[in-house]
Formats: C-alpha cells, structure tokens, sequence
C-alpha cells in the first residue's frame, strides 16, 4: 500500500476527513455571518483532505476541552488543540503551526503589573475550563485561586460579574474585551505562550508524521500566514 494511501486509511477511515473545529479560540476559528466556520483551522481542515483526496465535513465546538472529548470517541478524526501534556495521555500532537500568548485581564486601578504579581493569596482568576491555559495555570500557580467558567468566552462577564481579580485568555479577544468596555487592561507580559497544533487521536500512525511534513510546507509557503491574515488575526504568530 502507498504510504498516502495508508495515511488515508489512518486519517479518514470513513473516506471524509470528520474535523472538529475549536471555536473558542477566536484567533483560530470564527463562526461566520452564515453560520459557518471559518479561519486557519478551517482553512488547514480543507487543505488536508485536499491532499488526501477525501472531503471534510466541520463540525464547531465552543471549549477546546469538547474537542478534547470529542476526538476521544470514534466519531472525529483531527482538531485544532494547543499542546499539553496531559492532553497528550490520548492524543498525539503535530509541532506547532501557531504561537499564541495567554494574558491576564484586569481593572486599571488593580497593583498588579506583571504575572508574578496575580500569583498572590486572596486573588481570584477566571478561566475556561478545560482550556490550555486552565491546564497550565492549575500546574503553575502557587497561590492564586483559579474561577471556572463553562467556556473561554465566559471568562470576560464572570470576570466582571464576579468581581474577579483577573481573567485568563488569549491575548487578542482580551485586548478586544478591554477596548470595548473600558475601565479594563491587559498586562503586557504573558504568563504563557500557548502552542498551537494538529491534534489527532493516538493509534492514527503514520497520520501524525504526514501530517508534520505538510504544516512544514504550509508555513515555509505563507498558506498560514496567508489563512490568518484573511481572517483578521496577521497579528498572530507563525511557528517556526
């Protein structure tokens, strides 16, 4: 068997390639005026199954911890995950194609100026459960508490509603939330740098290889760069 042909049989063994789609990282993905999914990752989920010959059907999500559970049953075959280690028990991740930051929202009048200064007894950080930067963040702090919210889009309200300290989120949406409402800033040091990846269920060998060398293509030929100026978010980084 022809090893694109094996990669087929790993990758899309219905002959569609079943994607979930992270709609909770808005530098990633947006759902369009029609209700579609857009952004990289859409654009990625189109390009790999133009390349194995298969057609792809989108399926939305709107915490990357769904997707999680999602590429744990039988019915999906990638999604669009950032790398951590405990996410990696059951998936296998590409290198990454994308470098995100997590930043921490908080009232102007607040003392804190720098990360270290939020990891403190007493102040509470909102976060979207099962996000990346909840995982993270549930390693790292030593003393801060951290308020789980359903989703990464309801870390700004309950921020706000529950007079938290902090809020925890990509930096972009946080930056836009911040505009909007006024009163609010984002610290400009991140507390981490989230790295975003191919996330495919473990046991799809040799998929995961095939799939590194296509990102290695993708990004040396400028189709990320490209997919993410198109939808709004050039200010994100490329990999290296």
């Amino acid at each position: 068997m022809r090893e694109l042909d094996k990669v087929r049989t790993a990758l899309a063994p219905t002959g569609t390639l079943r994607t979930a789609i992270n709609l909770g990282n808005a530098v990633l993905a947006q759902r369009g005026t029609d209700g579609a999914p857009s952004g990289v990752t859409v654009d990625l989920s189109r390009e790999i199954a133009h390349r194995l010959g298969v057609p792809v059907q989108l399926t939305g999500f709107d915490a990357a911890a769904k997707v999680v559970d999602a590429l744990g049953s039988s019915a999906y075959d990638i999604g669009f995950l950032a790398v951590d280690p405990k996410r990696a028990d059951t998936i296998d991740f590409t290198a990454p194609y994308v470098l995100i930051e997590g930043a921490y929202i908080v009232h102007n009048e607040a003392p804190y100026q720098t990360p270290a200064d939020i990891d403190q007894p007493g102040v509470r950080i909102g976060v979207g459960k099962g996000a990346a930067y909840d995982l993270f963040l549930s390693r790292e702090l030593k003393s801060a508490e951290l308020v789980r919210y359903p989703t990464s889009a309801d870390v700004f309200d309950g921020f706000l509603r529950d007079r938290l300290e902090a809020g925890a989120n990509i930096r972009q949406p946080a930056a836009a939330f911040a505009a909007r409402h006024g009163g609010l800033r984002v610290l400009a040091e991140p507390f981490m740098q989230i790295r975003q990846a191919v996330a495919i269920p473990r046991g799809k060998a040799p998929a995961p290889a095939w799939v590194d060398a296509l990102l290695v293509e993708l990004k040396a030929s400028g189709f990320i760069a490209a997919a993410l100026q198109r939808s709004g978010q050039g200010d994100a980084l490329v990999a290296p």
